[in-house]
């Protein structure tokens, strides 16, 4: 264990979340926000859909450890929601399971502490014109087990279950396609994001964050800064006078192109 201890942000999912600290990602810019204010910890499964998030939530979250998260930002959806293998392989999950499988992880979640806040991203959408290129290079040919359709049936079903069980949710299908340009510049390959449709998840977060009526804020305006007082040993400005360089949030959001509203 390393000192001091600092809320925890655990981002739990499957490939958007393994990925999300790659190609500029969401995890990544979250993690640079918080860097002296909360501990971002990554639990990605790339390829994992809910049923097999369910049979490691115990052990990805025990409930007798010590210290339980502040913040759990789960996703799953996009692979369950592919069609269906015909020999019952493969990611899909049928829709009502998928609800009652994201029902239980919500459930597990609340009962770690009164004090760990919950987020869930909804299925985003996908390039389906990127992915076909992606299966013609690779040499697939046949019916596209990925579509837009189908995505938007699962988050909507997610963002349902949020309202009924009163869990924070960012909309990802919808989000991403406020930008104009999003099919060709959210994406790497059609299905994960690209530095700018990372740009995007981060910022909804941002705003939940922000506009959460929780009883303790997780806004990275409102965390203390570690060892954020000032002292003699900070830079020395042109005026001869120190300089305390440990809130840089406003910066570090321009940084990655992030209006510093949020």
């Amino acid at each position: 264990m390393v000192g001091p201890s600092r809320p925890q942000f655990v981002l739990f999912g499957s490939s958007i979340v393994q990925y999300s600290f790659s190609n500029g990602g969401w995890g990544a810019i979250l993690a640079d926000l918080y860097s002296r204010k909360a501990d971002i910890l990554l639990r990605g499964y790339a390829g994992w859909n809910s049923r097999r998030a369910l049979k490691v939530l115990e052990q990805v979250f025990p409930k007798d450890a010590t210290i339980q998260p502040s913040l759990v930002i789960v996703y799953f959806g996009g692979n369950d929601s592919m069609r269906p293998n015909p020999l019952g392989l493969g990611p899909h999950v049928p829709l009502s399971e998928y609800v009652e499988n994201m029902r239980k992880i919500a459930t597990h979640l609340q009962s770690l502490s009164e004090k760990t806040r919950i987020i869930f991203l909804s299925a985003p959408p996908v390039n389906e014109e990127q992915i076909r290129e992606h299966l013609r290079t690779s040499g697939i040919i046949g019916e596209l087990n990925r579509t837009n359709k189908l995505c938007k049936i699962y988050s909507d079903a997610c963002l349902e279950l949020c309202r009924e069980m009163d869990i924070k949710a960012v909309d990802l299908f919808t989000s991403i396609q406020k930008r104009k340009d999003w099919e060709t510049t959210c994406f790497t390959d059609g299905v994960h994001f690209s530095s700018e449709g990372s740009k995007i998840v981060a910022e909804e977060i941002l705003k939940v964050l922000k506009e959460a009526n929780w009883e303790s804020s997780l806004h990275w305006t409102s965390l203390a800064t570690e060892f954020g007082e000032d002292s003699p040993y900070d830079p020395v400005g042109i005026d001869g006078k120190t300089m305390n360089v440990s809130e840089d949030g406003v910066a570090r959001l321009m940084q990655w192109g992030i209006s510093n509203g949020y």
